[in-house]
């Protein structure tokens, strides 16, 4: 296995112009156009890749490792805020969207993905989040798109009932 490339300065001033935006961009899809928590998000993953790059190298993947530790900087503090009572108009989860429309409707929705099954979770979020295809699910997973249209369709059942605690009952369509 190589060695990692050492942390020097021009070596993660490198990697920061390389990485930076598509970063950016992949925290501010998940905070729902929440821009200062995105680019707080991105700052703190930056901060925890220096320390630990200062220590152990550059991994072979930075952007990976920028991203996972931006997605579980987002879980965190998804988790951090207080469940607040939405309606179903606020979360949207139609078979086309998975669009909360206030920043409480993303906190429940985030703190509902958490509570999925990792392969629901992941699912969700690649067709909603990410904007991947049916056709680019289906090769990546290897199966029909019926199947990762079934496979969706639960999923997104199961994250309603998840959410259930937090809808108001007077609002229930």
């Amino acid at each position: 296995m190589p060695m990692p490339d050492l942390a020097s300065e021009d070596t993660l001033v490198s990697v920061y112009r390389e990485t930076l935006r598509p970063l950016f961009a992949f925290v501010a899809r998940r905070t729902a156009g929440d821009r200062t928590l995105a680019e707080d998000v991105t700052q703190e993953a930056w901060l925890r890749a220096v320390a630990d790059w200062s220590r152990k190298g550059v991994p072979r993947e930075p952007l990976a490792w920028l991203c996972t530790a931006a997605r579980n900087l987002l879980s965190n503090w998804y988790r951090a805020q207080a469940r607040k009572r939405l309606t179903r108009v606020d979360l949207e989860l139609d078979a086309q969207t998975l669009a909360p429309t206030t920043s409480g409707a993303v906190v429940a929705v985030q703190q509902g993905m958490a509570r999925l099954r990792r392969a629901d979770a992941e699912l969700l979020e690649a067709f909603h989040v990410d904007g991947l295809s049916m056709r680019d699910l289906a090769a990546s997973h290897r199966c029909s798109e019926k199947a990762i249209e079934g496979r969706l369709r639960r999923a997104r059942v199961a994250l309603a009932r998840v959410l259930e605690p937090w809808i108001l009952d007077g609002e229930r369509s």
